[in-house]
């Protein structure tokens, strides 16, 4: 009778430290989203802030400094649920200084900063969307469903801007 209670007692500690366990990933998996979602947001304000400074050089084109601004004020002040066609706006007007060979070649320091930015935006997607992809995997798992495991956190999304070219 003792060795059958010993079992069970052995058998809900394992148990009771698999959901934990469980339960701990999953909070850790939710705080990655969190972080690198921030530490895209920051990269994407950042682009925005360079958008602006090349905008105000006195050798921009006049036309190509408005679309700049105007796109770069959308990115930054853009809710979420308008971020992506911000994004995306931003995008092209920076296709169309390149395209046209509009960017000022005295601030080549500019060009340069904004293509590290870029590839630095391009590696946070990447990041970002991978702990999204983790983190909904795990919430999939049976036991997380079964036993609540995720609490009140939202499912973690990714944004269609993270499908353009940057």
């Amino acid at each position: 009778m003792i060795n059958e209670w010993i079992s069970i007692f052995i058998f809900l500690s394992a148990f009771i430290w698999y959901l934990t366990f469980t339960a701990s990933r999953l909070d850790r998996l939710h705080h990655r989203v969190e972080t690198s979602w921030a530490s895209l947001d920051a990269l994407l304000q950042q682009r925005a802030a360079i958008a602006i400074e090349i905008a105000h050089l006195a050798q921009a084109d006049p036309a190509t400094s408005i679309v700049l601004t105007h796109s770069a004020y959308l990115a930054r002040e853009a809710k979420i649920s308008e971020r992506s066609e911000a994004e995306q706006a931003l995008t092209e007007a920076f296709g169309y200084l390149y395209e046209d060979d509009l960017f000022p070649v005295e601030h080549s320091g500019l060009s340069e900063k904004l293509t590290a930015v870029n590839k630095k935006i391009s590696a946070a997607i990447g990041i970002h969307r991978e702990s999204v992809t983790a983190t909904k995997a795990q919430r999939r798992r049976l036991v997380v469903k079964l036993f609540r495991l995720a609490g009140s956190a939202p499912l973690p999304v990714t944004y269609p801007f993270e499908d353009i070219a940057i």
